[in-house]
């Protein structure tokens, strides 16, 4: 083990409660078939060595680099980087990136769950010493009897689907109380809310979109999918032991149906059954439904944000006019006082005026005639202003 870095033996428990650290871009975790783990400090030539793939494949799962949501399958490994989850997947291990992220010790929790093959004997031995096997073990055999690399996958998708979905829950938690409470009172502060999680929101259905491209791009490319058969591509490159089963199936005297069955897909499995990749892609479709539900939810919380954003700009194109109708009603006011002022200002010239001797009812009839002259003004301003729409009847 020399050449593949200092390897580091750990107790799982020791390893899921140990806080996040500084770590350095080295540092990975081993998962075997048996759920044990190991701590690796390899750089990237050890592991392109050891898992035999390219550099611009080790490099997607850089973390100083930024690459879109990948599942890459390669002649002996499954290259995933979905979000936090950095993981390589082989036939027979897992390598997965940053094992002390807060993020990724559930997943690493899961995987030492759900590795180990289901059909290794699990005898529960009651109190007259009997073993006793229920008809509970056969289901979960059935449910878990599938190649390693595929229990691996399932978990990450698991994990980042739940992911993904509880943080569009906060989301919907959070943004719909804020819209109701910006539709109730338009201010600053509701205003800069919503746009903080309307930020948030978009950038989490870029994430959520491209996993979910990633995921109906393997669907629709059914070499893609059949590249991710890397137990099967493995027993097909070699030579078939008829005396045991495939190798995701350790050997048992107690469940001879159970080793009979895998024998028998494995058999399947060697004789060349290369199109089938019926299971892989159930696998996937259940995991795309599931993305596709919480991209569904974004896309209503968008909806709603689009609804809120109309009402609103209906709501401030009422006060405008409001505005506009309060300025056309002084704008008509001060043009009937102006009339006024005319008057006043052509009788209060120092002019000598004929007609302005001994006719002191001539004022009187001037501001008579002129309040009524201001008023059809004004009402004909008014008229003129609700037939073009302006103000309201």
């Amino acid at each position: 083990m020399a050449r593949d870095g200092h390897v580091v033996p750990v107790d799982p428990q020791t390893t899921l409660t140990v806080k996040k650290k500084k770590q350095s871009s080295r540092n990975w975790i081993l998962l075997d078939c048996t759920g044990q783990g190991t701590v690796l400090d390899a750089d990237k030539y050890q592991i392109m060595h050891r898992v035999q793939i390219h550099a611009r494949d080790l490099r997607i799962l850089d973390p100083l680099l930024s690459y879109p949501s990948t599942i890459l399958g390669r002649e002996r490994a499954i290259v995933l980087n979905l979000e936090h989850i950095k993981a390589i997947i082989t036939a027979e291990e897992v390598f997965l990136r940053d094992p002390t992220d807060e993020h990724v010790i559930p997943v690493v929790e899961e995987l030492q769950r759900r590795l180990p093959p289901s059909n290794a004997v699990q005898l529960h031995v009651q109190g007259d010493g009997k073993a006793n096997q229920g008809p509970q073990h056969d289901g979960e055999a059935e449910e878990d009897d599938s190649p390693f690399e595929f229990r691996a996958l399932e978990v990450a998708l698991e994990a980042i689907c739940s992911y993904l979905a509880a943080r569009t829950t906060e989301l919907e938690t959070a943004a719909y109380p804020a819209l109701d409470e910006l539709t109730a009172k338009i201010s600053s502060r509701n205003l800069d809310r919503v746009r903080k999680l309307k930020s948030a929101m978009t950038r989490l259905t870029a994430r959520v979109q491209k996993v979910r491209d990633e995921l109906e791009q393997l669907l629709n490319d059914d070499d893609d999918m059949a590249d991710l058969y890397l137990s099967r591509k493995m027993n097909s490159s070699s030579p078939v032991s008829g005396s045991g089963p495939a190798i995701w199936f350790p050997a048992s005297p107690t469940i001879g149906s159970k080793i009979s069955r895998a024998s028998r897909a494995s058999m399947a499995t060697v004789r060349g059954d290369e199109d089938d990749i019926e299971e892989l892609e159930m696998l996937l479709e259940a995991y795309f439904m599931q993305i596709d539900g919480t991209l569904n939810k974004l896309t209503t919380l968008r909806e709603y944000i689009d609804d809120t954003e109309d009402y609103i700009n209906i709501q401030l194109d009422n006060h405008r006019n409001q505005l506009i109708q309060l300025e056309l009603f002084l704008s008509s006011g001060t043009v009937c006082l102006s009339v006024y002022s005319l008057v006043g200002a052509i009788f209060g010239m120092n002019i000598p005026y004929t007609w302005n001797e001994n006719h002191e009812y001539m004022f009187k009839w001037v501001v008579i005639v002129s309040g009524v002259a201001c008023a059809l003004m004004f009402v004909a301003i008014i008229y003129y202003a609700r037939l073009k729409g302006l103000v309201g009847s």
